[in-house]
């Protein structure tokens, strides 16, 4: 099977790209590279049984002003605190993670990648066939 980008991730990120059209996307991704591919637990590595990759990584310059990152990832975890259909499972970004084991507050990362130039941004298996609409402020949404 060919990998594939799960669809909430095909969506949030067609989302970003429609509000911020001349982002810069040189810390953009989704797939994993070799250094990914040599550790069994990344987000951006196929699934094995599906193919299906559940990450996408998103520049942190969004319209040229990087703090708009920080108010970006303050949504996203938001909305992932709210969502009820849980398709975020966690968030990285300037080393700082959130996920449902911290009930969404942040709290140091100490992995490899502090991820200070991008917004990485992990789905739950429930995002591998659900495209709706994330209702996120800067991103089109009302909440």
């Amino acid at each position: 099977m060919k990998p594939h980008l799960c669809k909430a991730g095909v969506q949030l990120r067609e989302q970003i790209d429609d509000c911020f059209p001349d982002r810069d996307r040189k810390s953009d991704g989704w797939i994993g590279d070799a250094r990914h591919a040599s550790r069994n637990k990344s987000d951006h590595n196929p699934d094995p049984k599906t193919a299906v990759v559940r990450a996408i990584d998103v520049d942190k310059d969004l319209n040229k002003n990087p703090n708009v990152a920080f108010d970006l990832f303050d949504q996203l975890r938001n909305y992932a605190e709210l969502d009820r259909k849980k398709r975020i499972s966690y968030l990285i970004f300037n080393g700082k993670i959130c996920s449902a084991k911290s009930r969404w507050k942040f709290v140091a990362y100490n992995g490899i990648n502090p991820h200070q130039h991008h917004i990485h941004i992990s789905f739950s298996p429930s995002g591998d066939s659900d495209n709706s609409f994330f209702d996120i402020p800067l991103l089109g949404g009302k909440i």
